[in-house]
């Protein structure tokens, strides 16, 4: 799978800052680029150290176009899976 422009761009700069819904209120957060191993090989994710709605991690997920990793869970854009990020 080829990554959007987006997608490059957020790997190509290590983090991003979005704004997203946590505990009923808009909030900034940064999200870091991280890579998982997934077997022999590695993905690329973003990742955050806090608790963020399921709903939220999806809405993010999709709209950057990268699997989106926070405490509770892991989010990937619809329709794609961690072999689709290998190599990336």
């Amino acid at each position: 799978m080829e990554p959007s422009k987006t997608a490059r761009d957020v790997i190509a700069a290590g983090r991003i800052r979005i704004k997203v819904r946590r505990a009923g209120m808009l909030q900034f957060i940064v999200l870091e680029v991280k890579r998982v191993r997934f077997g022999s090989e590695q993905f690329v994710e973003l990742y955050v150290n806090r608790v963020i709605d399921s709903m939220e991690l999806e809405r993010v997920a999709n709209e950057l176009g990268l699997p989106v990793e926070a405490e509770n869970g892991r989010a990937f854009p619809e329709g794609t899976g961690a072999k689709d990020f290998i190599g990336i």
